[in-house]
């Protein structure tokens, strides 16, 4: 991680989420790096751990700062010429639904890809 950039963390193995990083990619100005969660190693210390890294959206911002959900989102795409697009999601009046959103849409991505997988206690919810 170079520390004059931002770095998002993000799932790969997640197609919805893949296919924004695509976009992300493209569009952002070469001062956003991005890192698959898949592919961090475990002994790194100073990254959340890999449940929380998969259940939101984690941006680590150039001064070391932990950005995460709705919050990471937008400061992603800020590095775009799209991000004016995405800042109202940040205003006072919309921001509490939006976030509340966001966190709906992150648990329900999680329980259903990763709940099962590691055992926790929403193991009933994955029996099909």
């Amino acid at each position: 991680m170079d520390p004059r950039y931002d770095t998002l963390f993000y799932d790969g193995q997640c197609p919805l989420c893949a296919r924004e990083i695509r976009t992300l990619r493209k569009l952002q100005g070469g001062n956003l790096i991005f890192a698959d969660i898949h592919e961090q190693s475990g002994t790194n210390t100073a990254l959340p751990s890999h449940e929380q890294l998969l259940r939101r959206l984690h941006l680590m911002a150039s001064t070391g700062e932990w950005v995460t959900g709705l919050h990471a989102n937008v400061r992603a795409w800020s590095h775009t010429r799209f991000g004016f697009l995405f800042k109202p999601l940040l205003w006072p009046i919309i921001n509490p639904v939006a976030s509340r959103v966001y966190e709906r849409w992150a648990d329900s991505r999680y329980e259903r890809k990763y709940a099962c997988a590691i055992g926790n206690h929403l193991r009933r919810r994955c029996q099909h």
